[in-house]
């Protein structure tokens, strides 16, 4: 008689068993190479990573950065609302119905802010990206160039990817943009920022990109930039927005995930062919303006439709109560 196979314990995307306490660890991990990298790129720029001390020890021996290892020092306001905490219903501060109000107040100074940006064009991207990558370059002077033709540029704020699009609005002339995010540790702002908003919640923030944008540049990243894309596709797909230009910079780094697309995606008819046309691809950041630009002009000549459309249906509507008032009146006679 066989013997029973002995069941396998499920495992990661790197093939290692899964437990709690191995996904609490990987967690940690995560978080703490979220810090690593955005402190990488502030040190790639030249600057002092904020929360990091300049200072060399004056008593010869080693500094040891302690907040490295406690992934988690505070407590943020995504982590209070999203979290599972014990309730206290004699404290109506701890409520979610009390952090509906921080929220309220959280995209009303964002709407407050951004209420005169009518040109906004997102860039995502890796904090870590260095100065003298080619990716930064390219992020630098696709700014400029949107900034030339009065776009404005608006990025999370960070190092890497984001400061360049910041650095090249200024470059351009153009206004730059931050909307920096509550983390457990300090991250500061790139100099380049022209106008700061700082958010609580990462929920508040991606509405503002949405919102104030017209399209997307998104450069090389991680698991922050996928999101921004793949909630721009799902709000395009779902007929929330429109005429809204979705631009991949980096042929050779997106080539991997847009052929899975093609080869998972489309072939198991997950999504349609059409839905493929959604994204574009490109090294040329004249090329990356460009689509952003045409994009624009499509938008304002939809929204001149939609005003005519509204209009002529109005005027036909006076005319048949015209008629009709008139008709009335002669039957009255």
């Amino acid at each position: 008689m066989p013997k029973p196979r002995k069941k396998k314990s499920p495992r990661s995307a790197r093939g290692t068993p899964v437990d709690p306490g191995l996904r609490r660890s990987a967690e940690h991990a995560a978080l703490a190479g979220v810090r690593e990298r955005q402190h990488a790129g502030h040190l790639a720029a030249g600057r002092t990573p904020p929360g990091a001390s300049a200072a060399a020890p004056s008593n010869g021996t080693r500094r040891v950065d302690e907040s490295i290892r406690n992934a988690t020092p505070a407590m943020t306001e995504d982590q209070k609302l999203l979290s599972f905490t014990p309730k206290h219903s004699d404290d109506f501060t701890r409520t979610d119905p009390w952090r509906v109000m921080r929220i309220m107040g959280e995209f009303i100074e964002g709407f407050d802010k951004l209420a005169t940006v009518e040109k906004g064009v997102a860039f995502f991207g890796s904090a870590r990206t260095s100065p003298d990558d080619p990716q930064y370059l390219m992020a630098v002077e696709t700014a400029r160039l949107l900034a030339q033709q009065g776009f404005a540029i608006i990025t999370g704020a960070g190092p890497g990817i984001m400061e360049a699009a910041n650095k090249g609005a200024q470059l351009g002339g153009g206004h730059s943009v931050g909307c920096n995010i509550e983390l457990p540790f300090e991250q500061g702002s790139n100099p380049y920022v022209d106008t700061l908003i700082d958010f609580r919640y990462f929920f508040v923030r991606k509405t503002m990109f949405i919102k104030y944008s017209i399209g997307y540049v998104i450069f090389p990243g991680g698991f922050g930039t996928l999101d921004e894309l793949f909630e721009a596709l799902t709000l395009i797909q779902t007929g929330k927005i429109s005429q809204f230009p979705v631009v991949l910079f980096g042929r050779h780094y997106w080539a991997g995930l847009l052929r899975w697309i093609q080869t998972r995606m489309l072939t198991e008819r997950k999504i349609s062919a059409d839905e493929l046309d959604l994204l574009v691809v490109t090294d040329d950041p004249k090329e990356a303006a460009d689509v952003i630009a045409a994009a624009w002009h499509a938008q304002l000549d939809e929204t001149a439709d939609m005003v005519r459309a509204a209009w002529e249906d109005r005027v036909d509507r006076m005319k048949r109560e015209a008629k009709l008032l008139g008709a009335m009146a002669r039957r009255d006679h």
